[in-house]
């Protein structure tokens, strides 16, 4: 477990837990799942002592719980917000990467990254504290630059100052969290357009439909975990309209500000996910038309063909009847004269059909059409 106090300008890591609340700047207590679950009543207590906050039980377990949904709750003490950040394939336990390795053949890596896991955060007066799994790329990130932080009386903008308020360091950590998502967007975007062409290609049978069912997949779980995250934001932003005690109207339209920005970004991953969704569905839709017609292409020419030998095989059937007498039979031109028939009524069905455009390359046309 780390232990910071976060002061106006500088940041010290403290070894142990407070027994008060800090007067000046708040404290961020940051601590792992595992960690947490250890003891969960000797954590709780600590906690305690440090914040003069007592966390609920529903609240401890849903701290721990790693299969929780993104989701906001509140009491008059603290507000909890749990929000489902990815995790990389480095934040991945190895037995995690070993059960999961017959899916990431299945499933092509631009989609692959859509393994997440739960990051609580406990938004209290002098204290925020955060329970997440183990090797987080964005804590460790946010602590790093934490530490690093130096004070400059002078040019210190609002990109570059140290957070005033517990809430205000939960909200730039979930902005970093939301762009591991936007970051996906691009590679999404190329595999769906990769496999739209593949669809669409007539020379070459499409057969990863296994991985296009699980792309699929994926982009419904996203939708469905970005309407999560969205609803847990919005409960977020309505309890600091609510709560705004304490705060002056600068540092409130800044939260307002932010988790605008926030809820701003999870709804573009959305529109996202729903377009690539609705891409896919349109390129499957396409693929069968596409096939529905080379079907039917094919059903014409085996139909002029029939039609083509039909009258032949009439032809050549009335003369194969074991008849005594029958006309040209004897006739030493007979056989010349039924294949000029035959010669004709063929060169006459041809001319019929093309007259009719039965004979047309639809496809050379549409080709001609386009240049």
């Amino acid at each position: 477990m780390n232990i910071y106090q976060i002061g106006e300008h500088q940041v010290t890591p403290v070894s142990d837990l407070p027994h008060t609340p800090p007067e000046n700047g708040f404290l961020w207590i940051d601590a792992t799942h595992d960690e947490v679950a250890d003891n969960l009543e000797l954590w709780r207590s600590a906690i305690e002592h440090a914040t003069n906050t007592r966390i609920y039980d529903l609240h401890l377990q849903d701290a721990i719980n790693q299969k929780h949904p993104s989701y906001f709750d509140s009491t008059q003490d603290y507000a909890m917000v749990v929000f489902r950040k990815l995790s990389f394939s480095a934040d991945l336990p190895l037995a995690g990467n070993d059960l999961n390795e017959s899916e990431k053949h299945k499933t092509p890596p631009a989609l692959n990254k859509l393994n997440t896991q739960p990051v609580t955060f406990l938004l209290m007066g002098r204290a925020l504290i955060t329970v997440h799994a183990t090797n987080s790329r964005t804590i460790e990130a946010t602590r790093v630059r934490l530490l690093e932080y130096k004070y400059r009386a002078e040019g210190n903008s609002q990109h570059n100052r140290l957070p005033t308020s517990p809430a205000e360091l939960a909200l730039r950590m979930l902005n970093a969290m939301v762009d591991q998502y936007m970051d996906l967007r691009q590679p999404m975007t190329g595999q769906i357009d990769r496999w739209q062409r593949a669809l669409l290609n007539p020379r070459r049978a499409f057969n990863n439909w296994t991985a296009l069912l699980d792309a699929r997949i994926e982009l419904r779980k996203l939708d469905h975990l970005c309407e999560e995250q969205h609803d847990a934001l919005q409960e977020l932003r309505d309890y600091f309209v609510d709560n705004n005690e304490g705060l002056n109207s600068r540092a409130q339209d800044l939260l307002l500000v932010r988790v605008h920005d926030v809820m701003e970004h999870v709804t573009r991953v959305l529109n996202h996910a729903r377009r690539l969704e609705a891409s896919i569905e349109s390129a499957v839709q396409i693929h069968f038309s596409a096939m529905a017609h080379r079907t039917s292409e094919i059903m014409r020419t085996l139909t002029v063909i029939t039609a083509l030998f039909m009258p032949l095989t009439v032809i050549t059937g009335i003369f194969g009847m074991n008849f005594v007498y029958m006309p040209l039979l004897a006739d030493h031109s007979g056989f010349w004269i039924a294949i000029g028939l035959m010669v004709v009524i063929v060169i006459g069905l041809l001319i019929f059909f093309r007259r009719r455009k039965y004979l047309d390359d639809r496809s050379a046309d549409n080709e001609r059409a386009r240049h």
